[in-house]
């Protein structure tokens, strides 16, 4: 009760009709992977449209400045090069297979053409460092790639500056805070979501499912922002979702 009139002013909730479409899916963690389909890439994507599964997926930004679709900063753990994905153009990103398949780094824009609006997708944006102006690239690479983009999308991020930079920016794209609050329940790990919150000024929360319930998640769907929930990967974990949050991102035995 202490902080809502604050929420209010400082995160004012969304219209309804801005992220009532949030909820009325469930999310493939960065595709449908499997051991032939690796995460974020093209074989996982098809894979969760087949499904009629909402998409999520991890933007990075390369050297040549277009945004990538790849979890890491490097590329060691899901393809045979090593070294930061920062430091190679698109183009040469898109020559290196992804471990396990025939698939390479796809662009956002690949994505976008090969979802064509059939699915709704979730682009979380990758911190690239501390620099304001590194944010700013990054987000400004992805507003290009999903200008004209008519299907249900939304942007999230860890970083509340990646989320004020887009409610700035391009405020008619929908835009998430991802939370984790990773023990933080104390009085200092709660001023840090609050402030988070109001710098961001988030449409919907994407919140870990090893903190719900939450006080503060449900506090803030009360008031309108809907709460999606990462990464459900049980049916216990399903189960979970279904009762504190609008809707699931899942991968594995967490895929109803």
């Amino acid at each position: 009760m202490l902080f809502a009139p604050l929420d209010r002013w400082l995160s004012p909730p969304p219209k309804r009709a801005k992220v009532e479409w949030l909820g009325q899916a469930n999310y493939a963690h960065r595709g449908l992977h499997t051991a032939s389909a690796p995460e974020n890439s093209l074989s996982a994507w098809a894979a969760a449209i087949a499904k009629g599964m909402g998409i999520e997926c991890d933007v990075q930004r390369s050297r040549d400045g277009q945004a990538v679709v790849f979890h890491d900063a490097e590329l060691d753990r899901l393809t045979a090069e090593t070294g930061r994905l920062s430091v190679r153009t698109a183009s040469e990103l898109g020559q290196i297979v992804l471990s396990g398949s025939a698939d390479t780094i796809p662009t956002l824009s690949q994505l976008l053409a090969q979802i064509g609006g059939k699915v709704p997708l979730l682009i979380e944006i990758k911190s690239p460092g501390h620099g304001r102006n590194r944010i700013g690239a990054l987000c400004l690479a992805v507003k290009r790639a999903i200008e004209g983009y008519r299907g249900p999308h939304a942007i999230m991020s860890f970083d509340p500056r990646a989320v004020r930079w887009f409610a700035e920016h391009s405020p008619m794209t929908v835009r998430g805070l991802v939370v984790t609050e990773g023990g933080g329940k104390t009085l200092p790990g709660m001023i840090k979501r609050r402030l988070s919150l109001w710098h961001a000024r988030p449409d919907f929360l994407a919140y870990d499912i090893r903190d719900l319930p939450s006080r503060f998640a449900a506090a803030q769907r009360q008031r309108g922002l809907p709460v999606l929930t990462w990464t459900v990967r049980s049916e216990e974990l399903r189960e979970r979702a279904a009762r504190y949050a609008d809707a699931p991102i899942a991968e594995g035995a967490g895929v109803a």
